[in-house]
């Protein structure tokens, strides 16, 4: 890894149907060996069912299952005179959004529904609900966090 200088930001288009940055940031996560248009379907299919489950705009619906994903805290490890500690830390805006999408992504994927399109439906409206193994995922590390407490003034 070069030391010299951080790694410019890509610029990313807004997804042509919805005109959202992070529809199409979650889009990229969902795609597999560069098929994009497959994950456009996927992602598209998803929001459809949405819609007609939830009766809502299915971007709001989307937002609302990230935010309730999204971590607030969670643990680094930390090397102190030899001993090893989770220190809990803030997350970073972009990180949060990064996490969410990916473990929304990872818990759809881990669902036992018979296509990609149902999986990611269920897990969007779950999320949204504050409930299903995203949001789970989400719980464990702020508990994790708040167990550590005692380690946070190890913080750097």
């Amino acid at each position: 890894m070069s030391r010299r200088h951080r790694a410019e930001k890509r610029e990313i288009n807004p997804d042509p149907k919805f005109g959202d940055l992070v529809v199409t940031k979650f889009m990229n996560a969902i795609m597999l060996d560069g098929k994009k248009s497959v994950a456009e379907t996927i992602v598209y299919g998803a929001f459809d069912v949405v819609q007609g489950k939830a009766k809502a705009d299915p971007v709001t619906v989307f937002h609302s299952a990230l935010d309730n994903v999204a971590p607030h805290v969670e643990v680094r490890s930390r090397r102190v005179g030899g001993a090893t500690y989770q220190v809990p830390v803030d997350v970073r805006p972009e990180r949060r959004q990064a996490l969410a999408i990916r473990w929304l992504i990872a818990a759809a994927r881990k669902r036992n529904e018979t296509t990609m399109v149902e999986r990611l439906s269920g897990e969007l409206m779950d999320a949204a609900n504050n409930r299903g193994s995203a949001v789970k995922k989400r719980e464990d590390t702020h508990k994790m966090a708040d167990a550590n407490r005692a380690f946070s003034h190890y913080r750097w």
